[in-house]
């Protein structure tokens, strides 16, 4: 099974975020279902569902993606063969998106090849 890539969702309907903000309110146990079979979750994976679950109630959007997804910036400009420096301004400047996680930067590897591609595009095209 391949894993897919980071997925958003967005903000419930106000029906549906204080329905769950009521269930999660009255309720311990968080039963997760997979095709019709009732799973129990190891400690860290109950956590971080019912964080998700508890933001989503919140009436936030949420994304769900993996650490790997996502590089430093030294692992980001040695798969774009650039500079850390370099990579840092392309940061600071927008043209590659960057994520914060407190003070360290990350960056998705997507944004990365975005920009790759663009960069052979704008190569590509005669003066």
């Amino acid at each position: 099974m391949t894993r897919p890539r980071s997925r958003i969702a967005p903000a419930l309907p106000d029906t549906a975020r204080r329905s769950l903000a009521r269930t999660l309110a009255e309720n311990n146990d968080v039963t997760v279902f997979v095709d019709g079979t009732a799973v129990k979750l190891p400690g860290e994976a109950r956590d971080a569902v019912v964080d998700l679950l508890q933001r989503l109630a919140a009436g936030d959007s949420v994304t769900v993606s993996s650490i790997a997804e996502t590089m430093t910036t030294s692992q980001a400009a040695e798969a774009a063969g650039i500079s850390h420096t370099y990579l840092r301004n392309l940061t600071d400047a927008g043209v590659i998106p960057v994520e914060y996680r407190g003070t360290h930067r990350r960056i998705r590897r997507d944004a990365i090849d975005a920009w790759l591609a663009s960069q052979k595009k704008s190569d590509a095209r005669p003066t």
